[in-house]
């Protein structure tokens, strides 16, 4: 079981293709276990998946991967050079208004965080409450750390991928998976190095527990350059679909066997010891990993997921974003309002604290978000191309 008091939300990702209802099932599922995770801080039972509900967060990480590497090796493996003023400005769009209009709330509005105290704004702004220590002591609005994660992800692909082609030398294939490996390695021996010096030590006989614990959010969990494992990983499967459509069709057609290994990958992903050395370094490629064939999976046109809408789930995949910024802090409320109701009648309690999770979602959605996407579509009707995906 992932340690309890790390905070754990899904990112915006770009929407999905009305072509591909697989990704809005993938969405809908992410932002439902990361729900039931945190349910388990205010005394509801979320035995079995919601357990490990912290999961969702990574398949919110290939998800964007993969639909914001998309469009961008889409262009440069036709030899077009992606608006990459453009990009960014779609990406202002999709996910500034609704986060700044739930930070103001926060900082208007203490008595509606699901905690006492919270980061400076100048943290949230600036994207950089995730590598900074406070979130771990204040942590109002600490589900922001994915966010901090996403926003670094969409400067520094488009930037690496425009120094390349700057240089006449496109990321092919192999080259974006020679790169992402490189990433990879990294990134594991970075863990690596932080659990032998800021975890190990309060693992051994007579340490301290919570430190551990501490130490583990704020040094592995949270910051970027931990946290690239299911990034990379959807770069690699939009790197294959742009470079090697073939080979991307061949593999798209075990649908099947690919959502097979995506849920075994996942179910063994349950077993690691979270705290452990195995854990810290292997986890979160091992998820990254189970992630990405269920994305394959949900694609592919051998499976339902990949060609047939289920009802209801699009309405939930459009309201992931703003279900992810404010569904904490609803519930927080409602613990403080109702707290009794989730010991004596948990199933009430559960739907109460959806229910009202989803209210507040879709009307930050509709008064907020809705409006910016609104934007964003008129400037890419204006420039064509440039803010794909």
């Amino acid at each position: 079981m992932h340690p309890s008091p790390v905070p754990t939300s899904p990112s915006p990702s770009p929407s999905p293709s009305p072509r591909a209802p697989g990704l809005d099932l993938l969405r809908a599922s992410a932002i439902g276990v990361v729900m039931l995770y945190h349910l388990s801080s205010h005394g509801i039972d979320v035995s079995g998946p919601g357990r490990h509900g912290w999961m969702g967060v990574d398949l919110f990480f290939v998800l964007s991967g993969y639909l914001i590497g998309w469009p961008v090796l889409r262009d440069l493996a036709a030899g077009r050079t992606p608006d990459w003023a453009g990009f960014v400005a779609g990406r202002a769009w999709r996910i500034l208004p609704a986060y700044l209009a739930v930070l103001a709330l926060y900082l208007a509005l203490p008595a509606w965080r699901e905690a006492g105290t919270m980061p400076p704004a100048w943290q949230f702004l600036t994207f950089t409450m995730n590598v900074l220590p406070d979130h771990l002591t204040q942590r109002a609005y600490s589900h922001a750390w994915s966010l901090c994660v996403e926003e670094h992800f969409y400067l520094l692909f488009p930037l690496a991928a425009w120094l390349l082609a700057r240089r006449g030398r496109m990321p092919g294939v192999l080259a974006t998976s020679a790169g992402a490996a490189l990433l990879f390695g990294a990134s594991m021996l970075l863990r690596d190095w932080e659990w032998r010096h800021a975890i190990a030590p309060h693992l051994a006989p007579g340490g301290d527990a919570a430190r551990a614990v501490a130490g583990y959010v704020g040094r592995i969990y949270s910051p970027t350059w931990t946290r690239v494992d299911g990034l990379l990983a959807g770069v690699l499967l939009a790197a294959l679909r742009a470079f090697r459509p073939a080979w991307w069709t061949r593999v798209l057609s075990h649908g099947w066997v690919l959502l097979g290994a995506g849920l075994a990958l996942l179910v063994a992903a349950t077993r690691v010891d979270v705290l452990g050395r195995g854990g810290a370094v292997f986890l979160y490629p091992l998820v990254a990993l189970g992630c990405a064939c269920l994305l394959l999976g949900a694609l592919s046109p051998r499976t339902p997921l990949g060609c047939r809408a289920l009802p209801g789930i699009r309405v939930l995949a459009r309201l992931a974003f703003s279900l992810y910024l404010t569904h904490r802090q609803v519930v927080a409320w409602l613990d403080g309002v109702a707290g009794d109701v989730a010991a004596n009648a948990p199933f009430t309690a559960f739907v109460l604290y959806n229910g009202a999770s989803l209210a507040v979602a879709a009307l930050l959605y509709v008064a907020v978000e809705r409006p910016g996407l609104r934007m964003r579509r008129g400037m890419a009707r204006r420039l064509p191309g440039a803010l794909a995906g």
